[in-house]
């Protein structure tokens, strides 16, 4: 009885459990369901003109005008009836092996098998979508990563069950294979025959169908030209699954897998760009870079793109830089950036000049690798004096002989002669590099790095205090933080998109945010200085009557070593940069060569790169009413020897005076007390960085740049030697 009655006990908690599980499996479902079709009810509709287009993006300037696409004018439409039976068992051998059994466009089994590899892995490292599904993926929806969620898989499901049902399987494989990318900006297997074999489709030998058919799951990774072993690897992949199918006998596939990949293959075209096309290159390559940082393929994701571009003053500084402005050779190069400082719009770049007919090429414009010069002076050295110690543009700085601070390297400047107490304002103006670094050590690294990082200019931490002569940077760096001086203190991060808008309608828009990065004051009290710079400093050839301007120039000296090498290059700038601005427009420029060996800037490319910037600022402001800043009310101005100095209200104390304007030469060095100060007056662009030792001995551990030198025995003690001078005769 008492037997009987456990096998009861036992079989009913069986059933109990049983029941929980089915309920359980039921809620499970019936919850699937339910959240299945509230994905759905929001999916968009999907038309066959939708289907029959190809996934490029295109571009549109700020006032809707439609811009260009991002394909090729070639691409063509390729029938089914002209796409031979090996290429389609190619592809879907590869690609989806039931893709003809798939009743509802969908895959049952690849999905159950690869969710559960997912889920081993905890990672997807499988998809499930069938052709179906990406052909919707392709017309309808982006790649971007953060897009692929449940909610979009729903919908793809159920669009993938409408195609399936309103179109046969050869017009969904017809779509697809004139949608899929493959690199170089073409779409379709028909004009990727065209492309690397100059065939059609039916034309094509096995091994060149079998690449064709694998590089259609990422064109860039098995591109023959540049991965031919990843191609080899990807195409006998191809091979091994169409043998698989039975699509492909054993010697057809032995045969196969033996041709080398680029086999065929005809040399790269370049498109035979059109002059537009290469005159708005560079800055169609930074719009490509920035859509990939925001999570997009601007190939595959069929996006409205909003592009910050002045086509005409695109044009007009490609124009000036290859035909009007004088360079020292064709070899010389530059980068330019013209951004808007009122919302960090990059209106034009420039890449370079009398380059090749290359897509997508070097762009000098963003490059990182070159020193700034002098240019870095006002936003590193001296802004943060301004912002944090308060002082004003009569500060008086020693130009005096200085010792890098635990090392034996001396500065000098570019004069090799030292001015003695100077002012801020002189100090900029006529670009001495010792009060610029005093400033700076003033401070401190830590504060000045952390001031420039709110511009998006990043110092190394190992960088010393000679970063404050010259600093790796680009021209859009630096416009972006000039502009931020423009608009009294605010910055916007340079842009070269404002919108982007997918094919299901959604718009997201990146316009940059201003965030105050420095005082009005501050900002106010460098412009003030940096227009002195035009109108009697060291860029007095970019003057232009009527407009209210201000900028820095910056020059790069060559080393020892590389003087050593090219002897002839003496007396010469390795690079020379101007960074100007008006209230409107930033304009930032470098010059110089790519190689040692290209060249050297001879007298016609020294102004360069002010000579552009001159033309292209008043292309700019041709129809511009020029104003002047206004001065904030926390700045008071006062007269100090002559001289208009501006002061933080409240702290305008007197610094001294400057009693001439005599040029002298040192006759005697002695460490004692400075006895006389003397201000020469310059009146040409000498603010090349230039550090030399006594001994005349390198030592690459010290805190230097590649023109410094070291000094024997001296202590770990800043140590300063005054200097006596007198009036030249």
């Amino acid at each position: 009885m008492s037997t009987s009655r456990k096998h009861n006990n036992k079989y009913g908690s069986v059933f109990t459990l049983m029941k929980i599980f089915i309920i359980i499996l039921a809620l499970f479902i019936t919850g699937g369901c339910i959240l299945f079709f509230y994905y759905v009810k929001d999916t968009p509709t999907i038309t066959s003109s939708q289907l029959h287009g190809e996934g490029s993006s295109k571009l549109y300037t700020t006032d809707g005008k439609f811009y260009m696409s991002l394909g090729l004018d070639k691409n063509r439409y390729t029938p089914i009836s002209e796409i031979p039976q090996s290429m389609r068992d190619a592809v879907i051998a590869i690609e989806d092996k039931r893709f003809y059994k798939e009743k509802i466009g969908l895959d049952p089994i690849r999905i159950t098998s690869s969710t559960l590899k997912n889920i081993k892995n905890r990672a997807v490292v499988e998809g499930g979508s069938t052709i179906t599904q990406q052909l919707i993926k392709l017309t309808l929806f982006s790649t971007k990563t953060s897009d692929r969620t449940m909610k979009r898989k729903a919908q793809e499901a159920w669009l993938a069950v409408q195609v399936s049902n309103k179109y046969s399987k050869d017009k969904i494989l017809e779509y697809y294979l004139n949608k899929v990318y493959m690199n170089y900006n073409i779409y379709g297997v028909g004009t990727a025959a065209k492309y690397f074999y100059n065939k059609k489709l039916k034309d094509l030998n096995l091994s060149q169908t079998a690449l064709l058919a694998g590089m259609i799951n990422a064109p860039s990774t098995y591109d023959p030209y540049i991965f031919p072993k990843a191609a080899t690897y990807r195409r006998n992949l191809v091979l091994k699954a169409m043998l698989n199918n039975k699509k492909i006998t054993q010697q057809e596939y032995s045969q196969a897998i033996k041709e080398n990949v680029q086999d065929g293959l005809i040399r790269i075209k370049n498109d035979d760009l059109s002059q537009r096309r290469k005159m708005d290159d560079p800055y169609l390559k930074e719009v490509i870079n920035e859509v990939h940082r925001l999570g997009y393929d601007p190939y595959k994701d069929k996006l409205k793109i909003t592009i910050n571009m002045d086509s005409a003053a695109q044009k007009q500084l490609y124009e000036l830089a290859n035909n009007k402005v004088k360079f020292s050779s064709d070899k010389m190069q530059v980068g330019a950036t013209v951004l808007d400082p009122n919302n960090g719009h990059v209106l034009a770049i420039l890449g370079g000049r009398k380059l090749p007919n290359i897509q997508l090429g070097l762009n000098r414009a963003v490059q990182t690798d070159r020193s700034s010069g002098s240019s870095i002076k006002p936003i590193l050295d001296y802004a943060p004096a301004l912002e944090y110690k308060g002082w004003s543009s009569a500060q008086i700085l020693a130009d005096t002989p200085y010792i890098y601070r635990g090392s034996n390297t001396q500065l000098y400047n570019w004069d090799n002669a030292y001015w003695g107490n100077i002012t801020m304002r002189q100090a900029l103006t006529q670009s001495r590099n010792v009060p610029a670094i005093r400033a700076l050590e003033a401070v401190g690294m830590d504060k000045a790095t952390k001031f420039v990082k709110n511009m998006d200019i990043d110092i190394p931490k190992r960088q010393g205090l000679s970063v404050g002569i010259g600093a790796n940077v680009s021209t859009a760096q630096l416009a972006g933080a000039y502009g931020a001086l423009a608009t009294e203190g605010i910055y916007y991060q340079p842009k070269f998109i404002s919108k982007i808008e997918t094919v299901d309608g959604t718009v997201q828009n990146y316009n940059s945010s201003g965030k105050r990065v420095m005082k009005q004051s501050t900002a106010y009290m460098i412009t003030d200085m940096l227009k002195d710079v035009i109108n009697n400093g060291t860029g007095k050839s970019v003057k232009l009557k009527g407009l209210y301007q201000a900028g820095k120039t910056g020059t790069v000296k060559y080393s020892e070593d590389e003087l050593t090498k090219y002897p002839s290059y003496a007396n010469t700038p390795k690079d020379s940069w101007f960074v100007g601005y008006t209230k409107e427009y930033v304009i930032s420029i470098w010059t110089g060569y790519d190689r040692l060996s290209d060249g050297k800037i001879n007298s016609d490319g020294e102004l360069s790169a002010q000579n552009l910037y001159k033309s292209m600022m008043k292309y700019m402001m041709a129809n511009k009413r020029s104003t002047d800043w206004i001065k904030p009310r926390s700045v008071i101005t006062k007269n100090v020897n002559g001289t208009r100095e501006v002061f933080l209200k409240g702290n305008s104390t007197s610094p001294g005076s400057i009693k001439s304007n005599q040029s002298q030469k040192v006759i005697k060095k002695r460490p004692q007390q400075f006895v006389k100060n003397i201000q020469p007056n310059i009146q040409e662009d000498k603010d090349i960085s230039n550090e030399k030792s006594v001994n005349n001995q390198s030592n690459s551990n010290t805190d230097t740049n590649s023109n410094s030198q070291t000094q024997n025995s001296q202590t770990d003690q800043e140590i300063i030697y005054y200097y006596y001078y007198e009036p030249e005769n």
